[in-house]
Order: structure tokens, then C-alpha cells, then sequence
């Protein structure tokens, strides 16, 4: 039976005759669901069958990513392997699962592709057991714990900071348009492209416009939206758009330049529960590790000063 299939993207480049490269960017943009089986990313026979019935219909433009990026009804134990669902996207989330998978059996780390706010609804359901979170609060001009608070009501918690990374907006080379900050964003010369609703970079945005007394009428393109770094520099190097709020490593790789608004702080949330202390010690103990820092201090734009510190704890 169909629900009984699932792909690798090897197979799946090969039955739709494309790249893998564009197998994996389908699965970043939340057009094809996958999850991670060990070191192998896969896509379930039903998913393929809904994006070829999607793409016959013209119809390929993905809603948000929810957090069933991940199919719940493929997260269950086998064989003793607990199962632990990581959200987010960035880099570091890939050499944190690589180092979970070097250090132990006993669990499976699985990626979910899913936006901060999301992420952490997705904790309080019960569907998300790391989450990654990048959330300006704009009064207090502090990253995540205030969202932390207000969504993690009745749950015990620990916040522990991952890297602090340069947030800010990306140009094209040059800068031809002279985009200097926040408040250029609402000129009537720029186009900007925005990030989808949940996502932190979105998160920055809404609050910079409101710090600054704009309204998200005020900025062109600002329905225009992208469900990743890279998606939104490309469009920025394309010349679709002027501008666009993202983080620094995704310009290097896209070509293009880069203006430093910010300095957010990226976490990493975990419930604490009884059965979930061996797993969350290991989390901990893997992040202030000097191999794990080791891999991150090569990788651009990220600050260890407070890696591997709790940030908060309830």
C-alpha cells in the first residue's frame, strides 16, 4: 500500500527527472514533507503523490509549513530508538544532529523545517521536542523567553542559547538602491521580499516596523514572501527584489551584499519532563562541547560567546 512506500531523494530526483538539488529545495520550501531516517532524508509515497497531483494542477506555491513537516504518524519508537524532533532551520541545527547521531542509538533525530513561532505551538501541542527560536521582543529589545513564557504556560523548561548570530538585510551587490536600515524599507523606490508568517526573520521585521512607527502597507512587497534565507536573498541577487531581512551566512552564499542591523540570539527550547532528563543532558553536554564548537567557529557570522549557556530556566 501507498502509505506503506517512502522515497529517498535519489528516487525521487529519478521518478520526476530532476536534480536533487531541486528535491532538496522543494523539501526546504515546504512543497514536498520529508524526515529524516538516520542520515537519509525521505518522502513517503502518499506526499509524492500529492505534489504530482499539485503540480498537474498548476497549484505549487506551498502554504506555510506547518510542523506536520515531520508526519506525526511517523514518530513513534522502534526497536527502544526515541525518536527526537528538531525544528528550525539553520546550520547548526544539521551539526547538532549529526553529533546526536555519533553519540548515541538510543535516539533518532528528526528535522522539521517549521518557523520559531510555529516551532514553539508545535512544543506546546506535543509535536516538537528541540525547538529552535530566533523571536525579537521589541520592548524589551530581548530574543525568545518572553514568547517562551507566553506560549509554554503550565510547562517546565529550558532555554539554552545555540549561537548569536548577525541578522540584517540583504542588498544587491553594491547596494545601488543605498539601503541603509529599517525605515528605507518603507520608500517608494524599494521592494522588498518577506519571510512567511511565524518565521523569526518575519518576527524582526514586523517589530522594526513597528519600533519605527511603520505600517506593513508602507513597505512594497511585503506580501511577497519566501520560507528560507536562501529563497529570499535569491530573489534580492535576482533583482526581484530590493531588499530582504535574513541572516548573514545565506549572503556569502548567494551573492549578495550584506548590512548588519542586529545581533539575534538563536536558542534551542526543550520541556522538562522525568523521562525526558537523559536526552536533554546529552543535548546540553553535545552543545558546550568543544567538537561542536569547533564546527560552528568555521562556519561565518556565528558568535560562541554564550553557546551552550541556559538562558532561562522554569
Amino acid at each position: 500500500m501507498s502509505h506503506e512506500l517512502s522515497y529517498t531523494t535519489e528516487d525521487i530526483a529519478k521518478i520526476l527527472k530532476i536534480s536533487k538539488l531541486t528535491v532538496y529545495d522543494l523539501i526546504k520550501k515546504g512543497e514536498l514533507p520529508a524526515y529524516r531516517v538516520g542520515r537519509q532524508m525521505r518522502v513517503d509515497a502518499d506526499d509524492l503523490e500529492r505534489y504530482k497531483a499539485r503540480a498537474k494542477g498548476g497549484n505549487l506555491r506551498p502554504a506555510v509549513p506547518q510542523p506536520e513537516t515531520v508526519r506525526l504518524d511517523t514518530i513513534r519508537e522502534t526497536a527502544g530508538v526515541r525518536p527526537l524532533v528538531i525544528t528550525g532551520q539553520d546550520v547548526s541545527l544539521d551539526i547538532l544532529t549529526k553529533h546526536i547521531e555519533k553519540r548515541t542509538k538510543s535516539y533518532r533525530p528528526l528535522r522539521s523545517h517549521v518557523g520559531s513561532l510555529d516551532s514553539l505551538i508545535a512544543m506546546y501541542q506535543g509535536q516538537a521536542d528541540i525547538v529552535s527560536t530566533h523571536l525579537l521582543d521589541g520592548d524589551t529589545g530581548t530574543y525568545n523567553v518572553p514568547y517562551v513564557r507566553k506560549l509554554l504556560i503550565g510547562h517546565a523548561y529550558v532555554v539554552l542559547n545555540l549561537v548569536v548570530r548577525g541578522a540584517g538585510l540583504y542588498v544587491r551587490r553594491g547596494n545601488p538602491k543605498r539601503i541603509l536600515g529599517w525605515a528605507d524599507l518603507a520608500r517608494d523606490d524599494i521592494r522588498i521580499v518577506n519571510r512567511e508568517k511565524g518565521a523569526g526573520a518575519r518576527v524582526l521585521l514586523d517589530e522594526q516596523l513597528r519600533l519605527h512607527a511603520l505600517s506593513s502597507r508602507d513597505v512594497n512587497g511585503y506580501d511577497d514572501e519566501e520560507s528560507n534565507h536562501l529563497g529570499v536573498a535569491g530573489k534580492v541577487a535576482s533583482g526581484e527584489a530590493d531588499a530582504g531581512v535574513g541572516i548573514e551566512r545565506a549572503a556569502s552564499m548567494v551573492g549578495v551584499d550584506f548590512i548588519p542591523l542586529i545581533q539575534e540570539r538563536y536558542d534551542l527550547v526543550m520541556l522538562k519532563h522525568p523521562h525526558n532528563e537523559e536526552w536533554i543532558g546529552l543535548i546540553t553536554e553535545i552543545v558546550r562541547s568543544d567538537a561542536f564548537k569547533k564546527e560552528l567557529r568555521s562556519i561565518q557570522g556565528y558568535d560562541l560567546t554564550h553557546t551552550g549557556t541556559v538562558m532561562y530556566e522554569c
